[in-house]
């Protein structure tokens, strides 16, 4: 072989060796390795939330543990309030999950949340209880994190 045949092997190896030893690419995606989900519930009586809740929260696929990122509470038909929000594991006792927060108004309704956006927060059991009260109000906005 001359020196030129020589360096074009060389330099085509140089190619070709890199391709050959790379992952295969699947002709499927591969599924979420995360399921999120937003809960939400209106409680009282009329019309509008009076509270109201949503909640943010993941977990993998086939798993019992529950993140939740974020927890939103809402009232309507109010000027001021503060608000937080309590979480009950199964067979648990309620506990606080965020202090009182004075909510903001936006119209006619107050809101305010606790969290980010993300996989973020706290974990808790399948059927873990997320309620939201406000201060001066009996009624509670709950939900199930399933």
């Amino acid at each position: 072989m001359n020196r030129r045949t020589i360096t074009t092997v060389a330099a085509l190896a140089a190619v070709l060796v890199p391709v050959a030893t790379a992952p295969a690419v699947s002709a499927t995606p591969a599924a979420p390795r995360y399921v999120d989900t937003r809960v939400r519930d209106c409680a009282g009586s009329g019309s509008g939330c009076r509270p109201g809740v949503v909640v943010h929260h993941w977990h993998k696929r086939g798993g019992s543990a529950r993140g939740v990122g974020w927890v939103y509470a809402s009232r309507e038909g109010v000027r001021t309030g503060t608000a937080r929000w309590l979480v009950k594991k199964p067979g648990g006792t309620w506990k606080t999950g965020g202090g009182w927060k004075r909510a903001a108004r936006v119209g006619s309704f107050v809101e305010t949340a606790w969290g980010r956006d993300g996989h973020t927060g706290p974990k808790y059991p399948k059927n873990t209880r997320i309620c939201v009260e406000f201060r001066g109000l009996e009624t509670k906005a709950c939900v199930t994190l399933k």
